[in-house]
């Protein structure tokens, strides 16, 4: 019987960042227009809003 060998590809590797990058993408736009859709201002990191009124 052989042992399965489990080493990080470079498939594997891109498959996990596109994953990872993807979800962070949609909670940011989900974070993003749920705020929206409150009426709240849109904050940076740095605290700086665009409150354009």
């Amino acid at each position: 019987m052989q042992k399965a060998q489990q080493e990080m590809t470079s498939v594997k590797a891109a498959l996990l960042s596109f994953a990872m990058l993807s979800a962070i993408v949609l909670c940011g736009l989900g974070t993003y227009s749920g705020d929206a859709a409150a009426n709240h201002n849109a904050v940076d990191g740095y605290g700086v809003t665009a409150a354009l009124r």
